[in-house]
């Protein structure tokens, strides 16, 4: 798989960090925003500094449905580990998982799946160190480990990932409320699609992603503005941008929608969120592409 400039000059820079080795993480910050943090504090959590509140304020401040919107994200993230669980996949990444909440990846999968793996990845070394302790006393099949999306070469090749999660079967990779924290510089594409070529036939990607398509303009720059000093910005993409992460895959129906929308049941959204995010789930191609719209 060729690589651009800059994704090797990405590699470059981080080569030989090992994402249990503590010794190479960054040090925990909590004067500055973090986006894992400000997102537990729309769920509703308490793992959060000041600095976190104040900027997830700032961001509700246009968006007061911005609560529900993060737990319609959750839901999403709860909904699709279900539909693939029962389709199978014992084996899940979490990349950007931030501060554990409850259901969470490991249990959905492990109801359906006892013996099912999650590794959870972060490169918040708070989330990190959290996630660990939540974690102690369990099996090896679920562990956390830093790493950083921005890097997914080293990130898909790291020693600790290659033991947990066997690439030869299929494996589903979670990219929830993650990818709008990177810049088009930090080729969000490239974190995605290495992930696609390593994995096995049958494999899925889950996604989820704010976007600018029916977001309110003054909303797009709030949000801009809350998360412009937090350790990640903000990135807003078109419909079709986001639709392009999903290059190499078949999205399951049904499709991609509305954060609020995705295997909703019978459950419906009244009015249009001020802040659109959508979601979705792809599988990787075993034979040839499907035909006639997402896959079922």
């Amino acid at each position: 798989m060729a690589l651009t400039g800059n994704a090797k000059r990405r590699v470059m820079r981080v080569e030989g960090r090992l994402s249990e080795d503590p010794e190479s993480q960054p040090d925990i910050d909590i004067n500055t925003p973090s986006p894992a943090r400000m997102y537990d504090f729309y769920l509703g959590g308490t793992h959060n500094y000041p600095a976190d509140r104040a900027a997830a304020k700032r961001a509700l401040s246009k968006v007061p449905d911005g609560r529900e919107v993060a737990r319609a994200n959750r839901r999403f993230l709860v909904s699709s580990v279900d539909y693939l669980a029962r389709n199978g996949i014992d084996q899940y990444i979490d990349i950007g998982a931030g501060i554990p909440t409850s259901p969470n990846v490991r249990e959905m999968a492990r109801s359906i799946i006892p013996h099912a793996r999650i590794t959870y990845v972060d490169n918040d070394p708070d989330v990190v160190a959290q996630n660990r302790e939540l974690l102690a006393g369990l099996d090896d099949g679920v562990k956390a480990i830093y790493g950083d999306i921005r890097y997914p070469l080293n990130m898909a090749y790291d020693p600790a990932l290659r033991d947990a999660i066997d690439f030869s079967r299929p494996v589903a990779v979670l990219f929830v409320a993650v990818l709008h924290f990177l810049t088009n510089g930090d080729d969000p594409y490239n974190s995605v699609s290495v992930f696609t070529h390593r994995m096995a036939p049958g494999s899925h990607v889950a996604i989820s992603h704010i976007t600018s398509d029916g977001t309110i303009p003054g909303v797009i720059s709030t949000i801009r503005q809350a998360y412009a000093h937090a350790s990640a910005p903000a990135v807003f993409r078109l419909r079709k941008e986001i639709e392009v992460l999903f290059n190499g895959l078949d999205l399951v129906r049904p499709g991609l929608v509305e954060v609020s929308e995705w295997r909703a049941g019978n459950r419906t959204q009244e009015n249009s969120p001020a802040l659109r995010f959508l979601a979705g789930v792809g599988r990787k191609r075993i034979n040839k592409p499907s035909e006639g719209g997402p896959a079922e």
